[in-house]
């Protein structure tokens, strides 16, 4: 028999999650004898015209991470889409739209100015910015292009299955990619994860108080924490409340808060009203001065919202 076929993409990301492929160590070795890698191109020299002759539905499945940044990351993803049986969005920019997707609070002449004029770091006296002129060297380059917004993949194709997390733990990509090729699938649509909250799982959830009334949220360089009790009960913002399980709890036994990469749980419609729910929830006074004060004491209240998830979020955009 032939062996099935397999395409990974990379879209806009910091290279994490083509990392987390590799570390799945000797299961990746058994993953690939048992398939054909048809395109890989961080690792493996294919052409996108190696894509284009295949047959439509020949690949098996598409592994896709990053979010959708430029107008290539569009394309090809159509492509893989069109010759592929099954996409599933790798990590937490292909599923939720993932750190980049802060770029949508600002409009892309903002973005462009900051990076390439503002930066103290930049020396660009003649003001050359990206895409302005496209004849460089004497040469014309077909340059991709900016779009105007982040997108999550599942807001260019439509995605079968999704590997949540920046990046997805080994367990996840393993099991994940084990249940797409079994006989019995998951449901389309499935988030190849753990369906409750984080704090159902979390190794310090017997530390949690049944009641938490917070004056003022404390930031992580103000206090030294105790490392064996509830973060929230610290008066420290963790966002295991409103985040989805399966992480191995990485972040919480490394001594440090959840900051929600693997989104919200099933049929939680907007994760940053959520958390903004929960959030809510701690402050238990009704004096407007008081209440300023706590909201004051979060410095940046949409990064912490909406983190991973502006992208995937009711907001989207600005």
């Amino acid at each position: 028999m032939k062996k099935p076929k397999i395409a990974l993409y990379w879209c806009s990301s910091c290279g994490g999650c083509e990392e987390s492929v590799i570390d799945i160590a000797e299961v990746l070795l058994d993953i690939a004898d048992g398939v054909e890698i048809v395109f890989w191109p961080i690792a493996l020299d294919f052409k996108y015209d190696d894509i284009e002759k295949m047959p439509d539905g020949e690949i098996y499945l598409s592994v896709i991470n990053g979010s959708i940044r430029m107008d290539e990351h569009e394309r090809i993803s159509r492509l893989l889409r069109r010759k592929s049986r099954f996409i599933a969005a790798h990590g937490s920019c292909a599923h939720i739209g993932g750190i980049f997707g802060l770029a949508n609070l600002y409009d892309t002449p903002d973005i462009f100015k900051r990076i390439y004029l503002d930066c103290s770091s930049v020396n660009n006296p003649d003001e050359i910015l990206p895409g302005a002129d496209r004849a460089a060297y004497g040469e014309k380059y077909d340059l991709p292009k900016f779009l105007d917004a982040v997108k999550p993949l599942n807001d260019i194709v439509s995605v079968d299955y999704y590997l949540p997390g920046c990046p997805p733990t080994p367990e996840i990509i393993k099991n994940g990619i084990m249940a797409i090729f079994a006989n019995e699938r998951p449901p389309n649509g499935t988030v190849l994860s753990e369906k409750k909250a984080l704090c159902d799982s979390c190794p310090r959830r017997d530390s949690k108080p049944e009641k938490i009334n917070v004056e003022r949220f404390m930031r992580l360089s103000e206090i030294q924490w105790d490392e064996t009790r509830c973060f929230l009960a610290q008066r420290l913002i963790c966002l295991g409340p409103s985040t989805r399980g399966g992480c191995s709890s990485r972040c919480i036994n490394a001594n440090m808060p959840c900051r929600g990469c693997f989104g919200a749980a099933d049929n939680v419609a907007d994760y940053g009203a959520k958390t903004l729910s929960f959030l809510a929830a701690l402050l238990q006074s009704t004096s407007q001065n008081e209440l300023e004060q706590v909201a004051d004491s979060i410095p940046d209240m949409a990064g912490l919202l909406y983190r991973y998830s502006l992208p995937s979020s009711i907001l989207k955009r600005k």
